[in-house]
């Protein structure tokens, strides 16, 4: 019988693989990926120790040779790990034996598990936080798009799941877009290293402790820590709080996805294939399944932000469970997040919006969204509280009776404002505010965040 995966930080599949490993973000956080984190910060270390002068360079290549992951089975270093309470052990172990001859007395040399699995957990959050960004570029721009497509396309907008004024889907998506946008600037993993020897001394090292850590986080692209950092999880915490604020703004979009789709509403759907958004009984549904696959996985990400927040209290130079208690949790929250953004994008993708049926539903209330814009013209003549006072009487007596709101206002006014001017007032084209420029300077905005980040990547491309 084949078995199933039992831990989280396995590859992804199964049963619920497609739903909370979607996208590609599950190939950056599975048991492959970390063996390969771990055995990059393994061949730097040893690279590092040649740079610096410490071992013979010969020996750093035969080790950094042999940092190969098809050569080791993550599934049998997981269970030799329950011996010494991390991976990197049974790992080091089996490196040195394949390595061999005099390098092997190199391996690992100066460090402590500690050095390597934080820098494995830099090296895999950095790798699956470029790919969340990137989807979530992707959203971006659709939304842009959108935002701009549907600048004019009058829609109700809503409060308290009631409708208040007038508003737009190009300033609801620019309003996406913003959101999106902001929160994925601030998913960059953290960007140190790890090195500290056994209790953050690097006494191991000696003199040359300083230019080995220097050499180790520039073999890595990382930057060099001021001193190890193994009890100070705040760059743990901070990822934390960004995959939570990304998978928050997820939720939100998705979640007013989910809303806008529903029968009774139908301003938008997601036209997927055949089969997509279908059910198991009823053979007409059309369920907005990425927007609520996206809000299944986003959902999760609090739960997990908060167990690496409560890591943070770590005991001395070295943790007794806590630091242990971070793999699992960051790995499922960066693949939950990615899956939700990944999800989002192909909603978005998916997208499609119905103008005449917002319209329609703007038009259910036969004008009651603009009776702030009446009070408002005829406050200088009435004063603001009879004119209030006034246009809920009215608006009162619309519902009631059933009346067109333009008639009622327009009999109670009694000349004070002709029949046209009660309905150009009641027009929700003329009373936008300042939608249009909102959606310009959500655009604007966008477009700036991606010039920053081909300039940040030219940069980092340049350099190496």
């Amino acid at each position: 019988m084949t078995g199933v995966a039992d831990a989280p930080g396995d590859a992804a599949g199964g049963l619920f693989g497609g739903m909370y490993a979607h996208g590609r973000v599950g190939a950056e956080v599975g048991d492959a990926a970390w063996l390969r984190a771990l055995l990059d910060a393994e061949a730097a270390l040893a690279r590092a120790c040649a740079r610096a002068g410490v071992i013979d360079a010969t020996h750093a290549e035969a080790i950094a040779a042999c940092c190969v992951p098809e050569r080791f089975d993550a599934g049998g270093i997981g269970q030799a790990a329950a011996a010494s309470g991390n991976p990197v052990v049974p790992l080091v172990r089996e490196l040195t034996g394949a390595v061999g001859g005099d390098a092997a007395r190199h391996v690992h040399y100066g460090a402590t598990s500690q050095d390597i699995m934080d820098t494995a957990a830099v090296l895999v959050s950095r790798r699956a936080s470029a790919v969340i960004r990137a989807d979530a570029d992707a959203v971006a721009d659709g939304l842009a798009a959108l935002a701009d497509r549907h600048r004019s396309t009058l829609m109700p907008g809503r409060t308290l799941l009631q409708q208040a004024l007038p508003t737009t889907f190009g300033l609801v998506a620019a309003g996406w877009l913003q959101t999106i946008g902001t929160a994925s600037r601030r998913v960059n993993a953290p960007a140190l290293a790890q090195l500290g020897g056994a209790a953050g001394t690097l006494a191991s090292l000696g003199d040359a402790g300083p230019c080995v850590t220097a050499a180790f986080a520039d073999e890595l692209g990382l930057a060099e820590p001021v001193l190890p950092w193994h009890t100070d999880r705040g760059p743990i915490a901070e990822l934390a709080g960004a995959l939570a604020r990304m998978c928050g703004a997820v939720r939100k979009i998705a979640g007013d996805i989910v809303l806008l789709a529903q029968t009774e509403v139908g301003e938008v759907v997601e036209a997927g294939g055949a089969g997509v958004g279908g059910s198991s009984t009823l053979p007409h549904k059309r369920n907005p399944v990425a927007a609520v696959s996206a809000r299944a996985c986003a959902g999760q990400a609090a739960g997990l932000a908060a167990t690496l927040y409560a890591a943070q209290a770590q005991e001395h130079q070295r943790a007794a469970g806590a630091w242990q208690s971070e793999w699992l949790p960051m790995a499922q929250l960066l693949r939950v997040t990615g899956s939700a953004v990944a999800w989002l994008r192909t909603s978005v993708e998916r997208l499609r919006v119905d103008p005449e049926r917002m319209r329609q539903n703007l038009d259910l209330t036969g004008g009651l969204p603009l009776a702030e814009r009446v009070t408002t013209d005829l406050t200088p003549d009435l004063g603001r509280l009879p004119a209030h006072d006034l246009v809920k009487a009215a608006c009162a007596e619309a519902v009631e009776s059933g009346r067109d709101l333009a008639d009622v206002l327009t009999q109670r006014l009694d000349g004070r404002r002709t029949a046209a001017r009660v309905a150009a007032l009641l027009d929700p084209a003329g009373y936008l505010g300042s939608a249009d420029l909102f959606i310009d300077r959500a655009i604007a905005a966008h477009r700036s965040r991606v010039a920053d980040e081909n300039e940040q990547l030219a940069e980092e491309t340049e350099h190496g």
